[in-house]
């Protein structure tokens, strides 16, 4: 049995995940032992289910524990002290964080740092065993689709999936303008190479996606950052910058942004189709945490039914982003520029991969997932936002789902750079602010993923950071 204390400061995924932790590493729980179930464990310390899980994949990602499908949670080889202390040694690598740095690190599977600033879900969080069984499914079937290239346009069945889902949002796209790619990303670079020749300029959220800067760089286009609001983009500086720069478009990500967590107001929306339509640019609408946002939320593609806007999506945010798949949605003449880019870029997609998407989409359980992480990414939204506002950081917004949020230090003058740079140190990875601006000046914002960061570590961090901030 496990005590527990509701008055403490400890949030209780944290009072469970520790004392099951000491047990372990006194000896109390032998290796190989298997632990109480999520409900048992939720039942005896009085808590939701839901704590009882995050505290048990804490423990997987800390390496005490190993989860084991259809079986349970039991105490891993690993999982004693002198273990923990090897895994959270201090990073002695490089430790100068800018933007190659960050890109390289938060793909790496190192368990030194705690990736509190980090870009994607907990794999744990996602369709890992559905996965595994399309996999089985797929090794099972007979014919040539394991060694084909597929068509240009995508494996049709997918794209039928892909159809219905939009029609759910009302988004009317047949198969035909629908193509399939490795991932969003590439989606997001197809539309640039069709929209873009150098030295155009682009309209992109400041603060926006690092990857797509990098993107854009690449195809030679002038990033003009248009700021970002609570509500989605302040649209008189939009105005005043299209006027000024011309741009061919507007690249962005019109709910639960990446990295605010900031979604468009409805009214915004319309107001910015109605300034494409003046102006005479495109918009490329990013919605890959499609599903996540609150119902009844308002896309680009649905009020304008992709005259102007090419939708880009994907599922490694809700399925794996081990399968790299994902699609852009456009009008019948984009869709012919995009397949044209497209065939020049990669030939084809890995229909391998999307045949393995399409298998969990038509399981039936992929609904019901998404609801429940959404719910859960919002649960730890109201959990991080409230620790890291009790540590001292001003939040940006309460996000209304997802997982990004952004915050900074409230005292002037605070570097982001410098306290990331501190943060390695101390055994966590953050995202400075600079990283996720089209100039990359210098900003007291930082970027933090509400799956990982509620956690002891983090709000001890960011408060001895605020404390010291406040001296001067």
């Amino acid at each position: 049995m496990i005590s527990l204390d509701p008055n403490s400061d400890v949030p209780l995924v944290r009072q469970i995940r520790d004392a099951l932790a000491l047990q372990i590493d006194r000896g109390a729980l032998a290796v190989g032992a298997r632990l109480p179930s999520v409900r048992e464990m939720a039942r005896e310390s009085g808590v939701s289910t839901m704590t009882a899980t995050n505290a048990y994949q804490r423990l997987v990602a800390d390496g005490y524990v190993e989860a084991r499908p259809a079986s349970g949670y039991y105490v891993a080889a690993h999982g004693d002290a002198a273990g923990q202390a090897a895994r959270r040694k201090p990073f002695v690598g490089r430790t100068s964080v800018d933007s190659l740095w960050l890109i390289r690190r938060v793909y790496e599977d190192d368990a030194s740092l705690l990736n509190a600033g980090c870009g994607w879900i907990p794999p744990e969080w996602l369709q890992s065993d559905a996965v595994r069984r399309a996999l089985s499914g797929l090794a099972r079937k007979q014919g040539p689709a394991l060694a084909r290239y597929g068509s240009p346009h995508g494996y049709l069945p997918l794209r039928q999936q892909i159809e219905a889902q939009l029609g759910a949002r009302a988004i009317q796209a047949p198969p035909h303008q629908i193509v399939l790619t490795h991932g969003a990303t590439q989606a997001l670079a197809l539309a640039g190479r069709c929209l873009l020749q150098p030295g155009d300029a682009v309209l992109v959220d400041d603060p926006g996606s690092t990857n797509l800067f990098e993107t854009l760089r690449q195809l030679g286009a002038r990033l003009v950052g248009v700021p970002r609001l609570q509500d989605g983009p302040d649209l008189t500086a939009l105005q005043a910058l299209a006027q000024r720069h011309r741009p061919k478009a507007f690249f962005i990500q019109t709910q639960l942004h990446n990295p605010t967590g900031s979604s468009c107001a409805p009214a915004k929306a319309y107001q910015l189709l109605r300034l494409a339509e003046q102006l005479g640019f495109a918009i490329v609408e990013n919605d890959v945490m499609a599903g996540l946002e609150l119902p009844g939320a308002t896309t680009l593609a649905s009020l304008d039914q992709l005259r102007r806007v090419i939708y880009v999506g994907g599922f490694s945010k809700l399925v794996s982003p081990s399968l790299r798949v994902g699609f852009a949605a456009a009008n019948e003449e984009m869709v012919d520029k995009l397949i044209h880019a497209k065939m020049g870029d990669s030939l084809t997609s890995s229909e391998m991969n999307e045949r393995l998407v399409h298998a969990v989409l038509a399981e039936g359980k992929h609904r019901a997932h998404v609801a429940r992480l959404a719910q859960r990414l919002a649960e730890a939204q109201v959990a991080v936002c409230a620790g890291l506002a009790k540590a001292g950081l001003e939040v940006f917004g309460q996000p209304a789902g997802g997982p990004f949020l952004w915050a900074r230090l409230p005292s002037e003058g605070v570097d982001a750079v410098a306290v990331a740079q501190r943060a390695v140190a101390a055994g966590l990875l953050l995202a400075p602010g600079h990283l996720f601006r089209p100039t990359a000046e210098r900003t007291g914002w930082m970027r933090f993923n509400a799956a990982y960061a509620d956690d002891a570590r983090v709000y001890e961090f960011v408060a001895r950071e605020a404390a010291e901030a406040g001296k001067f």
